[in-house]
């Protein structure tokens, strides 16, 4: 909890369950019959779902799901995917500009810390315009426009 800089037990307690019910899920599975197309379907929609959310790294093996822990949810928090992206230097200053609402994911303002960024959703993670930490850097680039130093 404190690696991931998680407030809430609650938050660790849902990343928990949902890693015992995908591992339970798991060895249902893998219980059934390898040829029977309700497995073959519902493992296939299993490793799409947890590969599209980032959580596992790859698509190939339903073992991948038996070894989920509640680290891989939280690697996918918009607090890390900040720190990761470089967007802030540690965990605490991320959680800080996510609450005072200096984060975007997509056209979206995120106030949430806890907010589970996907795979597809990385690429729209950005600062609001209104933020002055990105004006100095825009203007430190030369790349700020005329129009957003009159606001």
């Amino acid at each position: 909890m404190q690696r991931y800089h998680i407030t809430g037990l609650d938050d660790y307690k849902k990343y928990s369950g949902l890693c015992h019910m995908v591992q339970k899920l798991v060895n249902i599975l893998k219980q059934m019959d390898q040829k029977d197309p309700f497995r073959i379907d519902m493992t296939d929609k299993l490793l799409e779902k947890l590969y599209n959310m980032g959580v596992i790294p790859t698509r190939q093996s339903i073992m991948l799901c038996k070894r989920l822990t509640v680290s891989s949810f939280c690697r996918h928090r918009l607090s890390t995917v900040l720190v990761r992206l470089k967007f802030a230097e540690h965990l605490k200053e991320a959680v800080t500009y996510i609450e005072q609402g200096h984060i975007r994911v997509g056209p979206e303002t995120v106030t949430d810390p806890a907010f589970l960024v996907t795979r597809n959703m990385e690429d729209f993670v950005t600062l609001v315009d209104s933020f002055k930490i990105k004006r100095k850097v825009l203007q430190y680039n030369d790349k700020l426009d005329d129009y957003d130093l009159m606001n």
